[in-house]
């Protein structure tokens, strides 16, 4: 009897908790960089292109909380506070404000959430898979000053 071992957990939690720390004890601000698809709960009015950058510093949060599924928190938007949930798998990257040192992640073809049962005909069980333009575009931080 052929025993396989446990599938791995992703490091990309624990990594992004890591580095958030790393900023703040460098005084420097969290930001995050997120693909936005239709499980992302973010104000999708600040949404350019599929992507949206997030200060998750503690100035700029309220019960922050990184697990091992999502980042969530509450911010304020345009002086509005909005609920913000977004899966670990679409985050991009993490890094400082002041001087763009971090950490960037691949994002893979990220697959469509499933529809509720309710919705879904029985007859698309072969439904096509979606395809993303920018799949093979790897995330990539640029330094403005």
């Amino acid at each position: 009897m052929i025993v396989a071992p446990p599938e791995l957990a992703s490091a990309k939690p624990y990594l992004l908790r890591a580095m958030y720390e790393w900023c703040g004890e460098q005084g420097l601000t969290p930001y995050a960089s997120v693909k936005v698809d239709e499980r992302v709960q973010v104000p999708m009015e600040f949404v350019k292109d599929g992507l949206i950058t997030l200060n998750i510093g503690m100035d700029a949060t309220k019960g922050l909380l990184i697990n091992n599924e999502t980042l969530e928190f509450q911010a304020r938007f345009g002086g509005i506070p909005r609920q913000v949930v977004v899966p670990i798998t679409h985050v991009m990257a993490i890094y400082g404000r002041e001087n763009g040192q971090g950490m960037a992640f691949p994002i893979s073809t990220l697959a469509p959430a499933p529809a509720p049962a309710a919705t879904q005909p029985q007859a698309q069980s072969q439904a096509e898979p979606r395809v993303q333009k920018d799949a093979t575009k790897k995330p990539t931080l640029m330094r403005i000053k």
